[in-house]
């Protein structure tokens, strides 16, 4: 196997065990599952603005969190597949040049959101039989995500620029 594969899969891994860490964390104030979900592990689905390590890292958090948890299997297939669509979304946006910028860069916290604001109040509707509208479902949801996402991985997002570990996490590419 080469170092670069290597690399590859331990920076995924690390990305995984920290998703499943602070979502099991922030699960012990019944703030990871629900119409309002404070997630704050989804801060770190910025990470693909520097590797596409992340993708599969995320994922792959999301899916033992799901797990663990012992959330509906609707929500480990569906919830997972939000995650994924919204590294993806972000790891393709930081490939366009004007994201790269410190003004554009924020555009990249934005895909998270949309995916899980489309896809979790579905599944808090019919998985969970919440009977809340899908319309209230999905503003609770979006605005857990913009607090996460936006605001706590904007944070993320502009630190890790500033430091030594972007070329490192670029490094796994």
């Amino acid at each position: 196997m080469r170092k670069k594969d290597v690399r590859f899969i331990t920076v995924a891994a690390i990305i995984a065990a920290l998703y499943f860490v602070q979502t099991y964390f922030i699960n012990a104030f019944n703030l990871a599952n629900g119409m309002i979900q404070v997630r704050i592990s989804e801060a770190l689905t910025v990470l693909p603005f520097f590797t596409p390590a992340a993708i599969p890292g995320l994922t792959l958090g999301c899916i033992i969190s799901n797990l663990l948890m012992g959330n509906p299997l609707p929500d480990v297939i569906f919830g997972s597949l939000a995650t994924l669509i919204g590294a993806i979304g972000t790891y393709l946006l930081s490939r366009i040049p004007s994201c790269k910028k410190n003004k554009g860069a924020w555009i990249c916290t934005l895909p998270p959101v949309i995916a899980n604001g489309i896809i979790i109040p579905f599944v808090l509707k019919y998985a969970y039989e919440l009977p809340n509208p899908i319309w209230q479902l999905a503003a609770g949801v979006v605005a857990g995500e913009i607090i996460c996402c936006c605001i706590l991985g904007g944070i993320l997002l502009y630190s890790l620029r500033k430091t030594p570990i972007e070329r490192e996490l670029s490094a796994a590419e």
